[in-house]
């Protein structure tokens, strides 16, 4: 077979699977994605083997990504810790996906397809959370008397061996690692086994495992055995999808939210099917990511609402919007408050003052040293070193990272690369508003979503390190690529104005 037949018919087909797989699995699983990832970018570099070569087109963001990447090297070369650092340019080669897809992506159609591929992925977890929530998950647990075995459960970890009672408002998910979802199936497995249970239950963010006896009461019901008054299914978590957290989850319906509202907004017949059917996800991500209950993601995704609508709206239309939303503000608040139990600002929060205290502690380490600020402490250095430095509360406090994107990527990675971050940013949305002027439909749609999304992401990584969660950043960069794809078609016919 021709070098040229085996390109076309077997390679750049390829290609374009691995970059809707990545679509697809995006909002879900981040091993399918970056699988799909590598399979991708192995065939992307086998294309080169033969005749023609492809193009390579160049972009605004060139220099600020690849910089930005030279700079994470080079603090692992520098680091504290090399090897863990070096370790972690795999995840800062994500950055790949973004040239992956601009590259790769034939016509604007494919951009297309692949945009709606993303959002049409996600509606699959926002339908899931909204089955959990709806059914409810395990037993939450009222009147749970001093003589449960409920109540003499104890909490056994390194640091930690003491007595956490499971109390009212407790939900119990699993026992042994078999979900529970009613008092007959709690106490059917709390009584088999022959040592103690463990349990693993929700108090409000926090998922211990707990050693609870095998000892059930005298009683004819499970309920009179188990020593509690009353129970219902639980449903006062927070949504995670697919996820093992509910930041991840809510960073990327963040991100993919925006992106659906900006390609409705792009829309010159928005009376339509496609219309129609954004205006469903948009409800739809919009219900998950109140369901994260995650107010820095809440934030990010109400000023990427803001900038989209001051770009593409009137004045009088953006202050009806506002006033309209008002009432969701309310229900937002009240919903912190009965899931969380916090206020919006709430200092007596604990995730307030632990961030408070990271903050504090990583500016005064990144200040401590010009080795610091020239190359950082090298990226997870804080894991194998946070004792050395005397990090969160000399350890008294839950091991993390700073929870900034600023403060993090300054620490790990110096001031330098800092520096570079930023530049990116301001590239990228400099050359979002351009296409938005520029381009109409879906094209402009398409900007509109990336440079809401790329604010709200920014905005969140004041007080999030979003930058670090794989998830988040694979979507971030996704759609990247869609807007680099979207300014390579524009740049090669500028005197075209709109979509055909």
């Amino acid at each position: 077979m021709p070098t040229m037949q085996i390109s076309n018919r077997i390679i750049e087909p390829g290609i374009i699977a691995s970059l809707f797989l990545i679509a697809l699995f995006a909002p879900h699983s981040i091993a399918a994605t970056q699988t799909a990832w590598l399979v991708g970018m192995a065939l992307w570099l086998l294309r080169f083997a033969f005749f023609p070569r492809p193009a390579l087109f160049r972009s605004p963001v060139d220099y600020v990504l690849l910089g930005f990447f030279v700079l994470s090297g080079i603090s692992g070369v520098f680091s504290y810790n090399p090897i863990m650092s070096i370790g972690k340019m795999r995840a800062a080669s994500l950055f790949t996906i973004v040239y992956l897809v601009s590259q790769n992506v034939p016509s604007l159609r494919t951009v297309r397809w692949l945009a709606f591929a993303l959002i049409g992925s996600c509606m699959i977890n926002v339908l899931w959370t909204a089955g959990q929530l709806g059914l409810g998950r395990g037993v939450k647990v009222q009147g749970v008397s001093a003589e449960s075995p409920l109540a003499k459960a104890v909490f056994r970890t390194r640091a930690v061996n003491g007595p956490t009672p499971i109390k009212d408002g407790d939900i119990v998910w699993q026992v042994d690692g078999q979900r529970v979802d009613s008092p007959d199936e709690l106490a059917a497995a709390l009584a088999s086994g022959n040592d103690v249970a463990r349990v693993r239950i929700y108090r409000v963010e926090w998922t211990p495992e707990l050693e609870v006896p095998r000892t059930l009461l005298p009683g004819t019901t499970a309920q009179q055995q188990l020593g509690i008054a009353g129970w219902t299914r639980g449903r006062d978590w927070r949504a995670t999808g697919f996820y093992g957290h509910w930041t991840t989850y809510a960073e990327v319906l963040q991100l993919i939210a925006s992106l659906a509202l900006g390609l409705f907004l792009g829309l010159s017949q928005k009376k339509s099917r496609a219309g129609l059917l954004l205006l469903v996800a948009i409800a739809g991500l919009g219900f998950a990511l109140a369901m994260t209950v995650t107010r820095g993601s809440w934030i990010g995704f109400a000023v990427s609402v803001a900038a989209m609508l001051l770009l593409s709206v009137s004045r009088r239309t953006a202050i009806i919007i506002a006033a309209c939303a008002i009432p969701l503000v309310l229900a937002g608040i009240f919903l912190l408050q009965q899931r969380r139990n916090v206020g919006f600002f709430d200092r007596a929060d604990q995730s307030t003052s632990w961030r408070e205290m990271v903050w504090r502690e990583g500016l005064n380490l990144l200040i401590s040293k010009p080795r610091h600020l020239l190359a950082g402490v090298g990226m997870d250095s804080i894991k194998g070193h946070w004792r050395e430095w005397g990090l969160f509360d000399n350890g008294r406090q839950p091991i993390g990272h700073m929870h900034s994107n600023l403060l993090q990527i300054a620490l790990e990675r110096g001031v330098p690369a800092l520096i570079v971050w930023l530049l990116l940013f301001v590239i990228y949305i400099r050359m979002l508003w351009r296409l938005i002027r520029q381009t109409t439909d879906f094209s402009r749609g398409l900007a509109l979503g990336a440079l809401g999304g790329t604010v709200g992401f920014f905005t969140s990584g004041l007080v999030h390190y979003n930058w670090g969660d794989s998830e988040v950043v694979t979507v971030f960069y996704l759609i990247m690529g869609f807007a680099l794809a979207v300014e390579r078609f524009v740049r090669a016919a500028p005197q075209t104005r709109s979509d055909r």
